[in-house]
Order: C-alpha cells, then structure tokens, then sequence
C-alpha cells in the first residue's frame, strides 16, 4: 500500500508541476506571439521547425500540426541541416528553432549561415537571454521554473510548456487562416476523420435503378415486392408528379402488422409515413448521420431542390462507408 501511495503522489505531482508549466505561459502570449504570427502569415515559404534530442520529438510534433491545419511545415533535424540537409530550406521559409537552453550547439551552429541566406527566426526556448533567443527575430519564451523530474534534469515541465506553445500558434494560425473542417479533411484523406469531412451523400447513396420506390395507391403487398427486389429496408412513395409523399420502412412495417392490417388489400397510402425526414445529394454524409440519429430513424430520401427523390441511404450504408 505504501508503495501504491508513493507512486500516485508522485503522479499527481508530475502533472501538478506540469500544469503549473502551462499555466505559466499564459503571459507569455503577447506581442511577440503576434508578432511570430503575422511573420507566418506574411511568408511565402514554408515553416521549418529544427530541434535536437527531447526537443526535437516536440519540435516533430509541432511541425505535423501545423502542416495538417493549414500551415506548410516540416522538420528538419539540425545535425542532418550541417551536413547537407540545409538545401532543404529556402530563403523564403521561416525556421522554427526549439531549445530549453536557447545554446544548443547543433542549433547555435547554423545561426550564421541561416543569417547569411536572410532566413527569417523565430525561436522557442526557456531563456530569452540565450545566444538563440538573441539571434532570433522573435522569442516565444517558455521557461519553466522546474522539471517534473525530482532531479530537475529530465525534459518534462519544459517540454510540456513547448508542446503547448507549438499548439497555441498552430491554432491561432488556423482560425487566422480561416480554415475549416473540410480544409482539415483533405489533410487527413485516408482516416476515418477524412471519411466523416469529405464523404458526401451522393457518394454513398442508392440512386437510378437501385432506388426503392412506388406511387401512391399501391398496394401494401406489392410495395413489400419492392422492398424485397432493392433490399434497403424501405421504400420511396411518390406523388403522380413525382415528388416525394411518404416513405416506408421495415420498421413502419412492424408497426403495421400490431394494427392486423391486411397487407393484401391496404394500399401503401394507409401505411406510410407522410414525406419523413430527407437529405440533399450535396450534403456530408455525417451530416445524414446526425440526422438519423436526432431523430432514431435508420433511413432516408434523398431529394433534389423540387423535393424529387433522387436517392435514398441507410444507417449500414453509412458504417461501410465508415462514417460512423
């Protein structure tokens, strides 16, 4: 039990440490955050984020955020810049340079030539008095008065503190940038998150021949044929001028079989469920989504802007999509 205890005390005093790290940067947003900003926005390049050991995970991190919200970044790691990888980087980019120390020699080595090629420098480090800092058109100060680690030696509270400056200028960039969900989906194509942004209706939607569908005064049992032959679980009803009356579910037909109806003679008018809820060709699929599931319903009509079916999709449709 006492060994239990330690290790939860010295949990919780991790992370007391490290939200005092965070909460500590909050005056260090100021006009040299804005400043770093404008310079990001006003660039023709690309930012590039350099750092060693500890720094440079974080500094990795940093870079893939703010390519996938609207800011081309990538890294490049500073040792691998001093010998070659410095073609890299052009003399329209921006180097984000990240070090506790603001003195790391593999960084502090490059300063002359990133001065040389007139290659603008924002540096994020725990000492604004550092040579990096001072070489640096901007400074995002983010010094941590002590490590989580007992020791105060082991990168924490310091990296921590990064981290979260790198996440608040890639967000203050993003919402500058006026970029938007679906802006943020063709970053991330192939996973589910790209699946839900650009998904639409159209592209999952049963349309032309494998649209369920019959006109008004048609008989229950010959609605169910078409139910059958399409195999979605329902059927349109339309109007004689072709928009849309009602649709019919496997659940509306559950619901008509507690009535004893006879589904020989009832004619699909007497069943059906008057218009129901609809989606447009053009909308996201996720957006269908919501829709069943606001109001528990597992189908809809699509329609187009006269109110004419044109489709019609499913809850299953949506999960081999992968959209739910």
């Amino acid at each position: 039990m006492s060994q239990s205890s330690d290790l939860i005390q010295s949990a919780q005093r991790t992370i007391r440490l490290e939200l005092e790290a965070v909460q500590g940067l909050l005056p260090q947003i100021d006009a040299d955050f804005v400043r770093a900003c404008e310079m990001i926005l006003a660039s023709k390049g690309r930012v590039v984020v350099v750092g060693m050991g500890k720094s440079g995970h974080i500094g990795n991190k940093i870079a893939a955020t703010l390519a996938s919200t609207g800011t081309t970044a990538f890294f490049v790691h500073p040792a691998e810049a001093s010998h070659g990888d410095m073609g890299m980087i052009t003399r329209d980019d921006i180097i984000l340079a990240l070090s506790n120390s603001g003195s790391t020699n593999e960084i502090v080595t490059l300063l002359p030539l990133i001065k040389r090629l007139g290659i603008k420098l924002i540096s994020v480090t725990g000492n604004p008095d550092s040579p990096l800092a001072k070489a640096a058109e901007v400074n995002l100060n983010v010094h941590v008065e002590h490590e989580a680690c007992p020791l105060n030696l082991a990168p924490t509270s310091s990296t921590t503190a990064a981290l979260v400056m790198g996440d608040a200028l890639a967000v203050a960039l993003l919402e500058a940038r006026g970029f938007t969900a679906e802006d943020f989906a063709f970053s991330h194509p192939g996973g589910a998150l790209g699946r839900r942004l650009l998904l639409k209706v159209e592209n999952v939607m049963h349309a032309g021949q494998e649209l369920p569908q019959v006109q008004r005064g048609t008989l229950l049992k010959d609605a169910l044929m078409e139910m059958t032959r399409k195999g979605l679980g329902m059927t349109v009803i339309l109007e004689a001028d072709g928009k849309l009356a009602g649709i019919f579910t496997d659940g509306d037909l559950r619901r008509t079989l507690d009535r004893s109806i006879d589904i020989h003679s009832a004619t699909i008018d007497q069943v059906m469920t008057a218009h129901g809820k609809t989606a447009r060709a053009e909308m996201l699929a996720a957006e269908a989504l919501k829709i069943m599931e606001d109001h528990k319903i597992n189908a809809l009509v699509v329609v187009d802007s006269d109110d004419r079916p044109v489709g019609a999709l499913n809850m299953h449709d949506l999960l081999r999509a992968g959209v739910m």
